[in-house]
Formats: structure tokens, C-alpha cells, sequence
């Protein structure tokens, strides 16, 4: 694996666990000050997030910048751009398909219930920091191409089939959100991303995907109450004009 790549890592490494020196630095240096702690520490949360994620993307853009258009271990020529862009599009609806897929299975057949406490966690910061869809829904999105698809998925594709390398890049791209509950759900989303990668041999249709995913996701649970009071007016209008 390249020196680069393997600086890539590391500093997304730094950046995951620096929130534990980070947050209580910001929050000794004010932030938050004069509202409850549980506040304070979420807008020292968020804060710190941006922050951290925007130095690594940085970093990890430096690192990259001659190797964006490398795809020697993907074993062939890049797709044509307007099939890129097809794919590129279909991927956005094939990945909140396979999550809704995938989730509906976790509920109904494996029994996890309830939502993702990261989407929870992170909508509740998003409220007190709202510059962090930014991070929510490009820097993270694209931090996360690089490493688990570019990275990881090549470096194991130049070794292995599509399958096993889809399989492995998944789970460790799963088990780094920190919820193995979801594994299926974070895991399937991966294998989609992969794919995408693979069929297309060009890093910027996964990273379209998955940019447009999040921010799809961020937004319809941004505006999840309105939706619902949407939701029972309209059924409340469907039995009136029902009824007549």
C-alpha cells in the first residue's frame, strides 16, 4: 500500500478519537458557556466535529492529490462519463433502496429495533451547530470513499474477488460507526458503494451517491415532524373526502 495511504489513515484515525482531548478543550476555553452542561457539551460536540473533520479532509486532500486518478488495482479503463453519470444517479436510489431493504430486515426478522443512535445523535447536534451538514453530508461522505473504497476495497480487490473484498471494506466500513447492531444496514450500503466503484472505476460516481444519500437523509429527518403533520392532514382530507 502507498506511503500516502497509509498517512490517509492515520489522520482519519487522529481525527475519530481527537474529540476526546477536543471537546473538553472547547468547553474550558467557553463554548456553551451559561447554558446546561448536557448543551454545552453538545455545541462543544459539534463544534469540535466540523472542525476536526474539515483539518482531516484537508490533510487527506493533500495526501490524494496525485493519486485520485489511479485506478491500476480496479483492472481496467474507467467507464465512459455519461455512463458514469447514470450510475452515478441510479446509485443514489439504489443505496436509500438497499438501507430501507435493510432495515426493514432488521426490524422485522433480526428483531433490532429502533432508529440508528448515531442519525439520532447527529440531528440532535445538527439543531445547536447546524454548519455540521457539512460534515454530515459532504466531508464525511467523501472522507469515507476515499479510505473504505479507494483504500481499503482496492488494496483488497488487487488480492481478492469483488465478493470477499466488497464483504471485508463492508463490515470494517460498518463496524466503524460504532453501532454492530446495524451491521447489516451500514454493511449493505457499503457493498452498494463498492459496487459502484467497481462498475464504474471512477471514485467521484460512490462519493456522488453517497453525498446525495446523506444529504437526502439529513434533510428528511430535519423536516421528519413536518412531514408527519403532512402526512395526517392528508389522511384526515382522504377520510372527509371519503366519507362524503
Amino acid at each position: 500500500m502507498k506511503k500516502e495511504y497509509w498517512l490517509i489513515i492515520l489522520t482519519y484515525i487522529v481525527m475519530q478519537f481527537s474529540g476526546i482531548l477536543g471537546i473538553p478543550l472547547l468547553l474550558k476555553l467557553g463554548v456553551g458557556e451559561g447554558e446546561s452542561m448536557r448543551m454545552a457539551q453538545i455545541m462543544a460536540s459539534g463544534y469540535w466535529t466540523v472542525f476536526s473533520f474539515a483539518a482531516a479532509f484537508v490533510l487527506v486532500l493533500f495526501f490524494m492529490r496525485t493519486h485520485f486518478r489511479d485506478n491500476k488495482e480496479l483492472r481496467g479503463d474507467a467507464a465512459p462519463v455519461s455512463v458514469s453519470i447514470l450510475w452515478a444517479v441510479a446509485g443514489v436510489f439504489l443505496a436509500l433502496t438497499v438501507q430501507v431493504l435493510a432495515a426493514t430486515i432488521e426490524t422485522r426478522v433480526l428483531g433490532i429495533q429502533g432508529e440508528s443512535e448515531n442519525t439520532q445523535v447527529i440531528m440532535e447536534v445538527l439543531k445547536v451547530t447546524p454548519l455540521l451538514i457539512l460534515v454530515t453530508s459532504i466531508i464525511g461522505p467523501i472522507l469515507e470513499e476515499i479510505i473504505f473504497r479507494k483504500i481499503l476495497f482496492g488494496a483488497l480487490y488487487q488480492r481478492m474477488n469483488f465478493f470477499l473484498s466488497a464483504l471485508i471494506s463492508s463490515i470494517v466500513f460498518a463496524l466503524v460507526h460504532g453501532e454492530p447492531q446495524h451491521l447489516l444496514l451500514y454493511g449493505s450500503m457499503g457493498f452498494v458503494f463498492a459496487f459502484l466503484y467497481i462498475r464504474t472505476k471512477r471514485l467521484l460516481v460512490p462519493i456522488f451517491a453517497h453525498v446525495a444519500m446523506n444529504t437526502l437523509v439529513v434533510l428528511l429527518q430535519s423536516n421528519r415532524e413536518q412531514l408527519e403533520e403532512m402526512m395526517k392532514k392528508a389522511e384526515q382530507m382522504q377520510f372527509i373526502f371519503g366519507g362524503m
